[in-house]
């Protein structure tokens, strides 16, 4: 009941596991399975009690994947119609799933730049979505068929993926 106060009063976001990468994304939520994430990524950090030099100056810091993530919903929420799902099995994790037309885009974030991510890359080679993204701190590029968007270009998500469509 606390938890459906809160997303109803827009201070917490839930986003819903879906059990299949298919549109329409709504119809494979497991509503027993889903991330609850603050609506600010600042009041997240401030409540946590972190420091941003920790964030800043330790490459290895435990809690910059979560900040990341949270800050990544946070950009992504009004731009598509459809709001963010997450991908989890057995076999691992897709950190977002977007529903963009008819097209299913994985989403992977990173607080750096490390590259790995098993599960989002084996579902990009598995399946050849026309979009694959990965935030990072990288510079903007394509890796195969996966596009990398810095971070701090989020908030132009949609805008980028349709002058990628434009190209194709």
């Amino acid at each position: 009941e606390a938890i459906e106060w809160l997303v109803s009063a827009g201070m917490l976001n839930r986003i819903y596991n879906v059990s299949k990468l298919e549109h329409p994304l709504s119809a494979f939520d497991k509503l027993d399975q889903f991330k609850l994430f603050l609506f600010d990524t600042g009041l997240l950090k401030q409540m946590a009690g972190i420091d941003n030099s920790a964030i800043l100056l330790k490459s290895t810091y435990q809690f910059k994947g979560q900040l990341t993530e949270n800050y990544v919903l946070q950009q992504l929420r009004g731009q598509f119609d459809v709001m963010p799902r997450y991908f989890s099995s057995r076999n691992g994790e897709i950190d977002f799933v977007l529903q963009y037309g008819m097209d299913i885009i994985p989403v992977e974030t990173k607080g750096g730049e490390d590259k790995s991510a098993l599960t989002f890359k084996k579902y990009v080679a598995d399946n050849h979505p026309q979009y694959a993204v990965r935030f990072s701190k990288m510079g903007y590029r394509k890796d195969g068929n996966i596009t990398n968007i810095p971070l701090y270009l989020v908030g132009k998500t949609k805008e980028l993926l349709g002058a990628e469509k434009d190209f194709v």
